[in-house]
């Protein structure tokens, strides 16, 4: 069952505010969900300026955020460094632990293999924005997190800021398949 979230204007994110920020959340978010989820939009919208697919993930332990990234796959030139994994690292060395519980913050809904990092790293709770049909391993495509020969179970929120995440994502590739005035290269400087 799903209840409405508050309706927000992101002025910090979007500029003039023209995009509104409507969230359908899962069952079991809080105010506390939404306005962490903010803070991981705004770190896929660095990762985008960045050149990198617009996904931002925050690790929250006792309501404190402890880590916090966007994808970094192209700047480290390491197809593992996810929003999701980069996080989990960053969260493992500073609590000094690899069973982190705690709960995980991600506008995009993990893959399979940050659904399995997610499951060894003992995580309690994952929060996500917008679903991913085409690789999504918390449900859209298969639930790995969830499975029943999985040795730990995680408590999954889905679709809170969905609008906000998809609408990111959506911009960003829109704009990596305009050409270029100058060429077949696009406005990231990447070849589309």
């Amino acid at each position: 069952m799903r209840q409405a979230c508050r309706v927000a204007r992101v002025r910090h994110l979007w500029g003039d505010g023209s995009i509104p920020v409507a969230g359908q959340a899962g069952f079991g978010a809080t105010d506390r969900d939404n306005a962490i989820m903010l803070q991981a939009l705004a770190e896929a919208k660095r990762a985008a300026e960045e050149g990198e697919v617009p996904v931002g993930a925050l690790f929250v332990d006792n309501d404190v955020v402890i880590a916090r990234a966007g994808n970094r796959r192209e700047t480290d030139v390491d197809p593992t460094a996810h929003a999701e994994i980069v996080v989990l690292r960053w969260a493992a060395k500073r609590l000094d632990r690899r069973r982190l519980g705690g709960t995980l913050y991600v506008t995009l809904e993990p893959c399979a293999m940050c659904a399995g990092a997610l499951i060894l790293a003992r995580v309690d709770r994952l929060v996500f924005g917008a679903a991913d049909p085409k690789a999504g391993a918390c449900g859209s495509c298969v639930d790995v997190v969830r499975a029943p020969y999985a040795n730990h179970r995680i408590e999954v929120v889905g679709g809170l800021l969905a609008e906000a995440s998809t609408w990111l994502l959506q911009g960003f590739f829109k704009q990596r398949r305009t050409p270029h005035p100058s060429g077949n290269a696009c406005s990231t400087g990447l070849r589309c």
